[in-house]
């Protein structure tokens, strides 16, 4: 029974000792488990109660908007926007609300507004939003006759799914300022880069043809290269006969 005891007393001791070397660390990773474990359901929860937020106001700019569609008064719809934003600027409704407003401040004819809220979006919005914005802005840009800085907000634009956008537009700039042949190579450009189920394509294409249709010279580039490979296969044809 002392024998016992004694190697009882021999691990409690040695336990002791253990704990005194590492105690403080075994606290001190436990509790840093906690925090982490409670600090994720935390962040979760902001992240939650914040979109439920942002979402309550989001519902309250759209019916703004509404009104605003038949009042033609933005000012109401920019201050709620602007209230939105404030608060919760990282979520995904304060981006759609900035794009709402700026298309129903553009069709009220607030042009300075329209601008403002697709700069924003442009400048702070969600990355997948930028280029629709930047298209979006470019068309404002167009109506109140700022062309180079329409061409300049385009520049960005390079995602495949905007690219025919982006060229036609550019076209309409071009023609706008009376430069028919870079309106003729954009409009091109367009109806290349159009899928062939896009509406926008045929629109692409009629304004091509009336600004005279295809570049004379890519028609004629393409028509030697075309002659050059006739001549070259009918030589390798008369080839192969001998």
């Amino acid at each position: 029974m002392s024998t016992y005891d004694l190697e009882e007393q021999e691990r409690i001791a040695a336990l002791k000792d253990w704990w005194d070397q590492w105690g403080n660390w075994v606290v001190a990773g436990v509790i840093a488990v906690l925090i982490g474990v409670f600090g994720t359901y935390g962040y979760r929860y902001f992240q939650k109660s914040q979109n439920e937020q942002a979402e309550a106001l989001f519902k309250s700019v759209k019916k703004t908007a509404e009104e605003v569609t038949a009042s033609k008064e933005t000012k109401k719809l920019s201050e709620a926007v602007n209230t939105l934003v404030e608060k919760f600027p990282g979520t995904f409704q304060a981006t759609e609300s900035q794009l709402m407003a700026a298309k129903a401040t553009f069709e009220a004819g607030d042009f300075a507004a329209a601008k403002t809220h697709l700069q924003w979006v442009v400048d702070k919005g969600r990355e997948t939003h930028r280029s629709t914005a930047r298209i979006r802005l470019a068309m404002v840009m167009l109506e109140t006759k700022d062309y180079e800085g329409a061409l300049k907000t385009l520049e960005p634009v390079k995602e495949d799914a905007f690219a025919s956008v982006a060229a036609d537009l550019r076209g309409d700039v071009f023609a706008t300022q009376g430069k028919r042949e870079e309106a003729r190579a954009a409009y091109q450009a367009a109806v290349e880069k159009a899928g062939d189920r896009s509406a926008l394509k045929s629109f692409s294409q009629a304004k091509l043809d009336a600004f005279g249709g295809p570049d004379a010279a890519k028609l004629a580039a393409d028509k030697a290269k075309a002659d050059v490979k006739i001549a070259a296969d009918a030589k390798d044809s008369k080839g192969a006969t001998k």
